[in-house]
């Protein structure tokens, strides 16, 4: 059956229970104006915001929220406690933000707050600050907050924070206040706990300033390039002198929901073309050790966003940075921090991922608290896909972690519901293999549903149709209808809002004369398609197709030199299905879904063979 299995290759999905309807979609829009003074001495840093806020939602609102996420980075906060109280608590969190001392935590302190000139009330609870309006802002209706702060930058645990492992001086990701999220089903005011964001569209005007010697990349066209230098100055141009031993960088980001950045004294910078004009940077620490890795990395980055423009559209910026940073790998508004001193497979492999993520969350900037299968599992599926096809693994399955996962966590009795949101899981474990290997299955096996030639052009459609907006996961299995024109309610519905497992069976194999009796079985909940695949004594092979009734659709045959025959369908409720091979030639074996991209929890009752 080897021919069976080569040749698969696939694209992507979605769902929600919820979903807006898109023949009235309205989003919020946010302007920011910031300007940081940064003191790396002390790790403490005063900021100015303004920020135009428009509301393009059919309500008037009376409030709006901020996230204050450094303030996580303190003993008794919420992230703190449930790190400590959870059973499998991310290693690099632990008890550690219990420990930290008063110059160590972190912290966001407004010190003034207006709306339109007018001083406002606010409260702080946690990472959350709730402001009560002086004026409602009215439907179709702007309004400028102005906001002073003080903070801190905290010692490096999770995500952001000062003086990395790797010894980063500043990785400032979460770092501002940022306006809450409000779209149809209301605020989205999440404290920061343990993951996952949501954020407004706009546009960021950022201005930073540093010590001289420290070079920074992270969101955002610089605007003052030949001002301070850094490599950022076209070859044989010439910076201009530091003011009181600083420079003040200047980044303008149109149309991100997040900025990002980070800054070192030790950084290298290099440049190199990606495709369509795209400059991608790179900023790594001057380290002997790492320098031939972060080389041999850059073309490899180049193919990655060519291969994702290629399989889901175009990159809409004109620039993309990797840098050291951080924790591990994390996305951000045109960049990403990585961990550096990795195996160079390492290297290129969270740098696809991450990188993914500008499609998938920085493009189509889904809910990731609430449908973080969405952003996670969809990068994690087309990641696997670049790295098969630009480190040449020539993987017949790049997904088969994903499903090896997600089997040992739907068999374990552990398992939660992909809707559940992002903080509740009762286990870290649940959490990621929910989000990453679940959501990666979701897009596979909705290949073998539906086809792979029309899973690859729903994610063309999906990105086409949605990007620079917030979609649900309904808006993107309605996508997936349109393009295939099966029913597919029943398939995000399943997989998403429920833990039902899939389990099919060859029940019993009869031989009357020079025909066949095959009976398949249900016995999951979980209702699927059946691809059967029947090798004869002579080698040649059939495929039988029993599409599922309730699709009312027919995928093309995956397998163009594959003998097909389509089979009439098969209602859910019937747990059995008897149909008859009338080839007149003996069986060698017969199997269920060759290709094992349909997620049965035993495939042993998958496979017939002759005795």
């Amino acid at each position: 059956m080897k021919h069976i299995l080569n040749g698969f290759f696939l694209t992507a999905v979605f769902f929600s229970a919820f979903a807006q309807n898109n023949n009235s979609y309205w989003q919020q829009e946010v302007d920011y104006k910031m300007n940081v003074q940064m003191d790396v001495k002390t790790f403490q840093y005063k900021g100015t915001q303004e920020l135009k806020y428009t509301n393009n939602s059919p309500d008037t609102l009376n409030k709006v929220f901020y996230h204050l996420y450094f303030n996580a980075f303190q003993p008794g906060s919420e992230m703190d406690v449930r790190s400590r109280s959870i059973a499998d608590p991310d290693s690099r969190v632990m008890d550690r933000i219990s420990k930290l001392l008063p110059s160590e935590i972190g912290y966001i302190k407004p010190t003034m707050f207006t709306q339109d000139n007018t001083t406002a009330k606010y409260t702080i609870k946690g990472t959350v600050m709730e402001v009560m309006l002086n004026k409602p802002i009215l439907p179709g209706e702007s309004t400028v907050f102005s906001m002073e702060w003080d903070a801190q930058v905290p010692s490096q645990i999770r995500r952001s924070g000062r003086e990395s492992s790797e010894g980063v001086a500043l990785t400032m990701t979460q770092w501002y206040p940022k306006l809450a999220e409000y779209d149809f089903e209301g605020w989205h005011a999440d404290p920061y706990i343990a993951r996952e964001f949501h954020g407004v569209w706009g546009d960021f005007d950022v201005t930073i300033t540093i010590d001289a010697d420290y070079t920074i990349g992270g969101t955002g066209y610089l605007q003052n390039p030949a001002e301070v230098g850094h490599g950022y100055t076209i070859p044989g141009q010439k910076w201009m002198k530091p003011v009181k031993g600083k420079y003040t960088w200047h980044f303008l980001a149109p149309d991100v929901h997040d900025f990002a950045w980070a800054a070192d004294d030790d950084y290298i910078h290099d440049t190199y073309p990606g495709p369509n004009g795209v400059t991608l940077h790179f900023f790594y620490k001057d380290n002997p050790e790492i320098a031939e890795n972060w080389k041999n990395l850059q073309p490899k980055t180049a193919e990655l966003m060519a291969f994702f423009n290629e399989q889901i559209g175009e990159y809409p910026y004109e620039q993309y940075s990797v840098i050291q940073g951080g924790d591990g790998g994390m996305e951000y508004a045109m960049s990403t921090m990585i961990t550096g001193g990795r195996e160079f497979g390492s290297l290129v492999g969270v740098t696809a991922h991450e990188l993914a993520h500008s499609w998938f969350q920085f493009v189509l900037a889904t809910n990731e608290s609430k449908h973080e299968w969405m952003d996670e599992g969809f990068t994690s599926y087309i990641s696997d896909e670049a790295m098969n096809y630009v480190m040449k693994e020539d993987k017949p399955n790049p997904h088969a972690g994903s499903y090896r996962s997600y089997l040992y966590m739907a068999t374990s009795g552990a398992e939660q519901p992909l809707s559940t949101h992002a903080d509740r899981y009762a286990s870290n474990r649940a959490y990621g293999v929910n989000a990453y290997s679940k959501g990666s299955v979701f897009l596979t096996q909705l290949g073998y549903v539906i086809g792979p030639e029309n899973l690859s052009k729903t994610l063309k459609r999906y990105y086409s149709d949605f990007k620079f907006k917030h979609p649900t996961p309904n808006d993107f299995i309605r996508t997936a209808e349109k393009v295939s024109g099966f029913e597919l309610d029943w398939y995000l519905m399943d997989w998403t809002q429920t833990t039902n497992t899939i389990d099919y069976g060859i029940k019993t194999v009869e031989n009357e004369e020079e025909n066949t009796k095959v009976t398949l079985e249900r016995i999951g909940l979980m209702p699927m398609p059946i691809d059967l695949y029947v090798t004869y004594e002579d080698d040649t092979q059939e495929l039988f197709y029993i599409p599922l009734r309730m699709t009312w659709g027919e995928k093309p045959n995956p397998f163009t030199d594959l003998k097909r025959i389509v089979l009439e369908d098969w209602a859910w409720a019937y747990p059995t299905y008897t149909f008859e091979i009338k080839s007149g030639k003996k069986i060698k074996n017969m199997m269920i879904d060759a290709t094992r991209r349909m997620a049965d929890i035993n495939p042993e009752n998958n496979l017939w063979e002759a005795k």
